[in-house]
């Protein structure tokens, strides 16, 4: 039984009232999988945008497996230091993570994320060495939309994180580049210029699906929406 571990930032934990991609590729992963699999992690509330605290269980649809290492505010430099304890505690097979705007945007520029990034899947695989990470690139936000100077350190950062997908790639832990959802409009799928509305969840769903289906054969790629 694989063991799937949704990491990421405010996009991955979602907010209040929202159903989060995670729960369309749960729903995707229980149609076309076939095979039992099991959503883990050590969290599992969403972001609390009143509290300012990840407090609330009012998801748009609570009857899935909420479990997930993802923080409002959290990036690759956060997630480094957590991720071989919550591997081992949870037993991840797999990791889906979607990690970087919040790295580029407060922390870190490109090269120092891209360390990051080496740093967390080098944590871990200490916990588990067979384990398969699939990527997403930074995606389009309005930052990058309206600020030249952050598109291209995002555009320099996602050229890093290709590189260094296929530098640690192994036979023995997976190591994927998802392509990042096509097309995906800042102005129709998302409700702030960042945060994906529902249709942008679908569509970040289906960029791990399609990813997970061609390089792994894992599940099914979807079909078009």
């Amino acid at each position: 039984m694989l063991r799937f571990m949704f990491v990421g930032d405010s996009m991955t934990i979602g907010s209040a009232g929202e159903h989060t991609w995670r729960y369309w590729m749960w729903q995707h992963l229980c149609a076309t999988l076939g095979a039992p699999f099991k959503v883990v992690g050590p969290r599992e509330a969403l972001y609390d945008k009143v509290a300012e605290a990840p407090t609330s269980y009012a998801y748009a649809q609570p009857d899935f497996p909420r479990r997930h290492l993802a923080g409002w505010g959290e990036g690759w430099q956060h997630m480094a230091p957590l991720i071989e304890d919550a591997v081992r505690r949870e037993r991840a097979d797999v990791l889906l993570v979607s990690l970087g705007l919040i790295d580029l945007g407060f922390y870190t520029n490109a090269e120092q994320t891209a360390a990051n990034v080496r740093a967390f899947v080098t944590a871990a695989r200490t916990a588990n060495p067979r384990v398969a990470i699939a990527v997403l690139p930074v995606i389009p936000n309005v930052r990058a939309h309206d600020d030249a100077a952050f598109a291209a350190e995002v555009a320099r950062f996602n050229e890093l994180l290709a590189k260094t997908v296929a530098d640690l790639d192994t036979p023995a832990s997976a190591l994927l580049l998802a392509s990042p959802p096509d097309p995906y409009d800042i102005h129709y799928d998302t409700y702030d210029g960042t945060h994906p509305n529902e249709r942008g969840e679908q569509k970040l769903a289906d960029a791990y699906a399609s990813a997970l289906a061609q390089a792994w054969d894992l599940g099914t790629v979807p079909a078009p929406r």
